[in-house]
């Protein structure tokens, strides 16, 4: 089954911000944004052990229960394994983004791509999000962001594990789709190159954006659409960079990049448009594009990211766009579509 068959409309809400992410998030509020996105009609949620060390996953859980769940889909990852609670929060190694979810759960994170941890990965998310299946399983983050220069030995072990346990249990049912979800396009490539594992799809975060898309346009869209694959966007806002916050890729964005931004809000001001608006179609507009998954921790945002959605946008933003250069030249813009 192709990812857009599989899901249910083209937004989804990414909770990553539910694990407490920058900041001790109350569990009203977390509650609130989940059923604020159920009231807008968002009916595909992607989680992750990983997000707050199990936080995201149980306020989800939680929100979600008494929903008919025959009417929504669930994404979670695999890779990482949740321990019971340590001292030392501090000593969880999560490479790069070692602050992004301080404030989760004091669980101890190991990660582990095997043939046994997966299983026993998607038996914990089950357990968390009290819920009897999952339709989505990616292999959470083989890549250079977490690994360095020792990713290439992570996504091996993936390879003899966790793509085996995955093709397995698709087979068997007890999901419907598999791939990986990373923030880089290389293991996407190396994956998409090797015999053997058929994953249904991507979840690429962040590297397929107004902001950064050109490495993601020419490597790996191609190949996805050519194989009647599918890719979900996550992070269509550039880590808030994109909608005027001072962060691209969990750091202060460079002053090249921010002027990136005001370049493209002079001309969104110009024909009376938002930015998320910009950005969503922008991500959608191309033919591999099966979904767009936002984050969120306030319910207002999720009205926002509705309303970006349904936005009109005039043509001439678009033709702007590509005629000062702001967007690759072989992008795919809604004026196309």
């Amino acid at each position: 089954m192709s990812l857009k068959d599989l899901l249910p409309g083209k937004l989804g809400f990414g909770t990553a911000p539910l694990g407490n992410m920058f900041r001790d998030i109350p569990e009203a509020e977390a509650h609130a944004t989940v059923e604020a996105a159920w009231n807008h009609g968002i009916r595909y949620f992607d989680n992750a052990p990983f997000y707050g060390a199990g936080l995201a996953e149980i306020r989800m859980g939680e929100a979600l229960a008494g929903k008919p769940r025959e009417e929504y889909v669930i994404s979670t990852k695999v890779g990482r394994l949740i321990l019971g609670e340590v001292e030392d929060v501090g000593a969880r190694d999560l490479g790069e983004k070692g602050d992004v979810f301080k404030y989760g759960r004091p669980n101890k994170i190991v990660n582990d791509y095997s043939y046994d941890a997966t299983l026993r990965s998607i038996e914990g998310s089950l357990e968390r999000l009290k819920t009897d299946r999952i339709e989505i399983a990616w292999v959470h983050d083989v890549a250079q962001d977490f690994y360095g220069d020792d990713w290439l030995s992570m996504f091996e072990s993936a390879r003899k594990g966790a793509f085996k346990a995955l093709d397995r249990l698709r087979d068997e049912g007890v999901i419907q789709a598999w791939g990986l979800g990373v923030n880089r396009v290389e293991p996407i490539e190396l994956l998409l190159d090797l015999e053997g594992p058929r994953p249904d799809g991507f979840l690429l975060a962040g590297r397929y954006t107004l902001l950064d898309h050109g490495r993601a346009l020419q490597r790996v869209m191609p190949k996805v659409a050519e194989r009647r694959l599918g890719i979900v966007v996550g992070g269509p806002y550039s880590s808030g960079a994109l909608v005027g916050g001072p962060n691209f890729e969990y750091a202060p964005a460079t002053p090249a990049l921010l002027d990136k931004v005001a370049r493209i809000k002079a001309l969104a001001d110009r024909h009376g448009i938002s930015m998320k608006a910009a950005g969503l179609q922008f991500a959608l507009a191309h033919p591999a594009v099966a979904a767009v998954i936002p984050g969120a921790s306030r319910p207002g945002r999720i009205a926002e990211d509705r309303a970006a959605l349904l936005e009109a946008v005039p043509t001439d933003f678009w033709r702007d766009l590509r005629n000062v250069g702001l967007v690759h030249s072989d992008a795919p813009l809604p004026i196309m579509s």
